[in-house]
C-alpha cells in the first residue's frame, strides 16, 4: 500500500482580483451590477473578497469534506470528515492520511456546508448530488494521481467554489403568518459534475428555507443552485408560505442572470401588495316599478 497525505484548501474564484498570468487567464475588472426586473431589484456581486486559498480548517463555511479515489469507474477509497467530529490519529479537519495500492487514480475532493439532515452523495468523478431538502455552498476539485512506487506522496488540493447563490431580501416587514420562503429555479440542478463543476440536469428545483428573522423585521433567505453553464439566465419564483405550507405570497422574477461563484440578490416587497385599488359606483337606478294602491 502507498501512504498518502492530503491537505485540502479552498479558493473562491474572483475575476477582479485575479493575479495569475498564464495564457488561459486574463486580469478582469468587475463592478457590481444592479438590474430592475419586475418589482424586484437584482444585484450581482462576487461571493469572495480575494482569490487567495485558505485551509478548510480555518474557513467556517466548510462543515464537511468528502475525499474519494477512483480507478476508472471503480471506487477504491472514500471518506467524509465533519467539522467538530472525531478524526483519525494525527489528522485535523481538511487533512487526510490514507493508503492506496500502486496504480492510476482520479481523486475527487469536495468541501461543503453541512447541517443535520443534509445528504451529499458522491457516485463518480462526474456525478454528485444533494439528495436532501437543500443544496449547500460547495467547493470541488478532481485530479489524476499516479502511484508508481511505495514512496510516501503528499498532495495539496485547492478546491474552487462551483455553485451560484441567490439571496431573497424583503423591503417590507415579516407578518406573523409568514413561516418560510420557497424559491423555485426554472433551470439548474441539485446534482453536479465534480470534474466540470456544472449541473447534471437542467430541470430546476425548489428550496424552502425557514424565516429566521422575527415578526416585524425585514427578512433574508439564501439558496444555492448548480448551473448548466458558467453563466445562465433563469426564472425564479418566490413564495411565502404559512405554517401549513400554503402560499400567501407568490412572485416570479424572470430572466435573472446567475453565474457560478456569484451572489445574486433579489430585493423587493414580499408581504404587502403594492398595487393600487380603484373603486367606482354605478349611480344610475334601474327603471322604477310604480304600484297604485
Amino acid at each position: 500500500m502507498k501512504k498518502l497525505s492530503l491537505i485540502i484548501g479552498v479558493v473562491a474564484i474572483f475575476a477582479s482580483c485575479n493575479n495569475e498570468s498564464d495564457t488561459n487567464t486574463k486580469s478582469v475588472q468587475l463592478a457590481p451590477v444592479h438590474v430592475q426586473i419586475n418589482d424586484f431589484d437584482v444585484s450581482v456581486e462576487s461571493m469572495a473578497p480575494t482569490r487567495a486559498a485558505r485551509p478548510v480548517e480555518g474557513f467556517n463555511n466548510v462543515q464537511a469534506v468528502t475525499l474519494a479515489f477512483y480507478a476508472g469507474d471503480t471506487e477504491v477509497y472514500k471518506t467524509t470528515q465533519y467539522r467538530g467530529a472525531s478524526l483519525g490519529e494525527g489528522e485535523t479537519f481538511g487533512q487526510v492520511d490514507l493508503s492506496l495500492p500502486l496504480g492510476s487514480y482520479t481523486m475527487v475532493a469536495l468541501a461543503y456546508g453541512f447541517q443535520d439532515g443534509d445528504v451529499l452523495t458522491l457516485t463518480s468523478p462526474t456525478l454528485a448530488a444533494y439528495t436532501g431538502d437543500h443544496t449547500r455552498e460547495t467547493f470541488a476539485a478532481t485530479q489524476a494521481v499516479n502511484i508508481v512506487n511505495t514512496t510516501p506522496v503528499n498532495i495539496n488540493a485547492t478546491l474552487n467554489r462551483i455553485m451560484a447563490k441567490v439571496d431573497v431580501n424583503s423591503t417590507d416587514l415579516r407578518p406573523a403568518e409568514a413561516h418560510s420562503v420557497r424559491v423555485t429555479f426554472s433551470a439548474g440542478s441539485k446534482s453536479f459534475n465534480p470534474t466540470t463543476g456544472l449541473a447534471v440536469g437542467n430541470a430546476g428545483f425548489s428550496n424552502e428555507v425557514a424565516i429566521s428573522k422575527n415578526v416585524g423585521e425585514q427578512t433574508k433567505t439564501g439558496s444555492y443552485v448548480f448551473l448548466a453553464a458558467d453563466e445562465q439566465t433563469v426564472d425564479v419564483t418566490i413564495e411565502v408560505l404559512n405554517s401549513g405550507g400554503t402560499a400567501i405570497f407568490t412572485k416570479q422574477v424572470t430572466n435573472v442572470p446567475l453565474k457560478r461563484n456569484r451572489l445574486t440578490t433579489l430585493t423587493g416587497a414580499m408581504y404587502t401588495n403594492k398595487g393600487n385599488a380603484a373603486f367606482s359606483v354605478n349611480a344610475d337606478w334601474e327603471t322604477g316599478n310604480t304600484i297604485n294602491f
